[in-house]
């Protein structure tokens, strides 16, 4: 049956000796709460932990990278796609204040092959240990006929918990909180499509037809090395800001940009306005709009735009917010303010308006 299996394009071996060689990095992205390891039908979390909350509130979240796994490829670089896995899942989940406990993968490939399989999930053990997220299993499934040999995507899933009188959310955002900004290491894993369309496609098709060797002075490095830079990880410094009277609410800037995200966690009768002036994105940003010609509306709809994360705090602790991120290796500075609404740009929850332009644009 196995001979069959493999013929079949599924290699049951390939699959035993990834596992082995992914052991010793979940090891690396473990808690205290987990019991066993790797290898059962279900990752175990003890749940005893929680006992010593009044209300807790668990939270999930679920996602993936999205065409960055392409860039991975293309690059033949796979241990560090595990960072923007996640970071999609752990960031959604710690904007309402939660922890994020532990965390499950699931990676679909054309073909097992181990080292490439170890060198996805040592990316995503070793953001689950910066994240303080354990990685309590998943699973990798080969599907030969459907992807091609070297391709691969990666998905997640994560659950935390918040305790229920310490949930931030738009019902504690108030007239005057500030916009705290948190500077994104780069594209982060969001509008890749868009990224891919301008700057790889043919010239033949409308694109620039760069190649990801292509050396970018403005970044001073290649474009391949550029766009597979890892999301940055905001989880420890976001729950140390959670921790602290006065904040809010939390955003984490994904798909659909700053104005959208933001205005999810704020209340319909609130608006909110941000000034471009106060940040400059990095090159990767005006390099798509400039090589794209694509509108600056259109680029702030997809793209994080150099802001990955957004707090709306008190103005009594914007100084203590700010010091507490430094701490942690996130740079971030007042970007706006909250007022009554004004009918800006509308959101699916408040309104948010993009004000000014930013430097050098």
């Amino acid at each position: 049956m196995t001979d069959a299996y493999a013929e079949a394009g599924v290699s049951i071996d390939a699959a035993d000796r990834a596992v082995d060689l992914m052991k010793v990095w979940i090891d690396k992205a473990k808690r205290p709460e987990v019991i066993g390891g790797i290898g059962g039908f279900a990752g175990l979390f003890d749940a005893s932990a929680l006992t010593s909350y009044t209300r807790p509130l668990l939270a999930t979240s679920t996602d993936g990278v999205g065409t960055k796994v392409a860039i991975a490829q293309a690059m033949d670089v796979h241990d560090t796609i595990g960072f923007d896995l996640v970071g999609m899942v752990v960031d959604d989940l710690v904007v309402c204040g939660a922890e994020p406990l532990f965390m499950t993968d699931y990676i679909a490939c054309g073909r097992v092959v181990p080292e490439r399989i170890a060198a996805i999930v040592k990316g995503i053990a070793e953001a689950c240990a910066e994240a303080g997220c354990a990685l309590v299993g998943g699973e990798t499934a080969e599907h030969p006929g459907l992807l091609a040999p070297d391709e691969y995507d990666v998905a997640g899933a994560t659950t935390g918990v918040v305790e229920a009188d310490r949930l931030l959310g738009p019902a504690r955002v108030r007239p005057g909180d500030a916009v705290i900004a948190m500077a994104s290491s780069g594209l982060h894993s969001n509008g890749y499509s868009l990224v891919r369309h301008v700057l790889l496609r043919a010239a033949a098709d409308g694109g620039a037809g760069w190649d990801v060797e292509r050396h970018v002075p403005e970044f001073g490095r290649t474009l391949g090395e550029e766009l597979l830079t890892p999301t940055r990880i905001y989880a420890k410094a976001c729950l140390a800001l959670a921790a602290q009277d006065g904040v809010h609410a939390m955003a984490h800037v994904t798909g659909g940009g700053l104005a959208a995200n933001l205005a999810r966690v704020m209340p319909e009768e609130l608006s909110a306005t941000l000034e471009r002036g106060t940040w400059t994105p990095a090159p990767v940003f005006d390099v798509v709009r400039q090589v794209g010609s694509i509108p600056q509306p259109d680029l702030e709809a997809t793209l994080n735009c150099g802001v990955g994360m957004v707090a709306l705090v008190a103005p009594t602790v914007v100084d203590t917010a700010i010091s507490l991120l430094a701490q942690h290796g996130i740079d971030a500075w007042v970007a706006g303010e909250v007022s009554a609404a004004t009918g800006a740009l509308e959101g699916r929850g408040g309104t948010v308006e993009l004000a000014g332009q930013h430097p050098g644009w």
